[in-house]
């Protein structure tokens, strides 16, 4: 008699447990998909900053140019900020990204998470070189 009374008890357990289930897995997936742009931004960062560095004109533009051909970024969640550093031999490239969080259900869960990195190097251009 009992064992009548047992079945589908590991149906309805699955059943509670599955929308738990799905919620950790998208949110994994979200996690990974920000750890992914934070890389990309680490990268386009650099590229950034090597193309201002060597640039002999328009700095910013190159910058910019610099990080969006690194990666798959959004253009429109993308902020490059270049200036010449005190003494004009070196030059700083910060990059602000606003890394999407549009999952189904964890996006709505989570706000956008706000990346960001910087990098610094030397000018390669006779305006820097000459100093």
């Amino acid at each position: 008699m009992s064992r009548d009374r047992d079945r589908g008890q590991s149906t309805v357990e699955l059943a509670v447990a599955l929308p738990f289930i799905v919620i950790l897995f998208l949110l994994i997936v979200q996690v990974g998909l920000v750890v992914r742009d934070h890389l990309l931004v680490v990268h386009g960062t650099r590229e950034a900053v090597r193309a201002a560095a060597v640039a002999l004109t328009d700095r910013h533009g190159a910058a910019v140019f610099g990080a969006q051909r690194a990666g798959p970024l959004d253009p429109e969640r993308l902020r490059v900020i270049e200036e010449v550093l005190p003494g004009g031999d070196r030059v700083r490239v910060r990059i602000d990204y606003s890394s999407a969080t549009d999952l189904p259900l964890v996006g709505v869960l989570l706000p956008d998470i706000g990346l960001s990195a910087d990098a610094v190097m030397r000018l390669e251009t006779p305006e820097g070189s000459a100093r």
